[in-house]
């Protein structure tokens, strides 16, 4: 017997998760991609099919973020053979979801489930990297990682690389609004400024270490209280002007915190679980008033990070 196919899914992710800007990211199973990878004697990585949010995707492995890590997955381990790829995108593009993370991290976990699973979950994600680098160079690690391990991920290092999972704060929803806007993760990281006053170096530091303090204890004071970004997101809010008003709209409704999901232009809030359905609803009033229509996401901040889902083997005669 041989393995001939295997299937991987991903899920979506948060980067930044608001306050831990290319430092925390979120998985967020309310959406997934699914790449299915059939063994070719050719060797080489090539694309099949695309269905499901969209239905055609780039061919070159240099410009498809699914083949670039299947293919780095290939190389890493000398593979004798190649493989051909099937994607399902379930996670939108362009969306502040995680949309290119997650076809590159499903793509090199179906890669390696093919070969017989050589690397561990963990030792995938500098391949799965180097297929995010497609989207983005350098690579984006907080939606990554988050796609790969699961739950609420810190970046602790890049060199050498270093990520801890932390723990989620229990009976915690995230909710996401995504409108029908684009903000291209490029043009959102192109408008920072590279230098910030010590004043909001020091309160923004002052949030991050209360907000990883809070899900490390369960404490949700704490959660609430670093649950602000002040770095990042003021120069962003212009990008998605109703962003002040759904805020204010989620925090009404009960939200642990409310900010732009990645670069944007989606939007996530952090709730109980009683709570999350009131705030959903309330966020999604403050869009309709913009006259903005938005899909509603749901999923708990502990949710599961990349799965093989299935592996098929063939009879090979002696």
């Amino acid at each position: 017997m041989r393995l001939q196919s295997a299937t991987a899914s991903a899920p979506a992710s948060i980067g930044n998760v608001c306050v831990g800007f290319d430092i925390l990211g979120q998985a967020f199973d309310a959406a997934r991609d699914v790449v299915s990878a059939v063994r070719e004697d050719r060797r080489g990585v090539r694309l099949a099919d695309v269905r499901g949010l969209v239905t055609k995707l780039p061919e070159k492995p240099a410009e498809n973020t699914a083949l670039a890590a299947a293919a780095a997955v290939l190389e890493a381990a000398g593979s004798p053979f190649g493989m051909r790829l099937s994607i399902e995108k379930g996670v939108p593009l362009a969306a502040g979801m995680g949309g290119s993370a997650a076809s590159a991290v499903a793509g090199a976990a179906a890669a390696n489930a093919l070969l017989g699973e050589p690397f561990s979950i963990e030792e995938l994600l500098p391949l799965a990297l180097e297929g995010e680098r497609v989207a983005s160079d350098p690579p984006h690690w907080d939606n990554v990682m988050a796609s790969l391990l699961g739950g609420l991920v810190l970046a602790a290092s890049e060199e050498p690389p270093l990520v801890q999972r932390l723990p989620a704060p229990d009976g915690v929803i995230a909710v996401v609004l995504h409108p029908e806007v684009k903000v291209e993760t490029r043009v959102a990281r192109s408008i920072l400024s590279p230098q910030v006053s010590m004043k909001v170096a020091v309160e923004h530091s002052r949030r991050v270490a209360a907000f990883v303090a809070g899900c490390a204890t369960g404490d949700l004071d704490l959660v609430r209280a670093g649950f602000e970004d002040l770095l990042v997101e003021p120069q962003r809010e212009h990008l998605l002007p109703v962003l002040p008003l759904v805020k204010v709209a989620a925090l009404g409704a009960g939200a642990l915190g409310c900010s732009f999901s990645g670069s944007g232009p989606s939007v996530f809030a952090w709730a109980l679980e009683a709570d999350a359905q009131k705030v959903e609803s309330a966020m999604a009033a403050a869009f309709a008033a913009a006259q903005l229509s938005a899909k509603a996401y749901r999923a708990p901040v502990a949710s599961e990070g990349v799965k093989v889902i299935a592996v098929s083997e063939e009879l090979v005669a002696a």
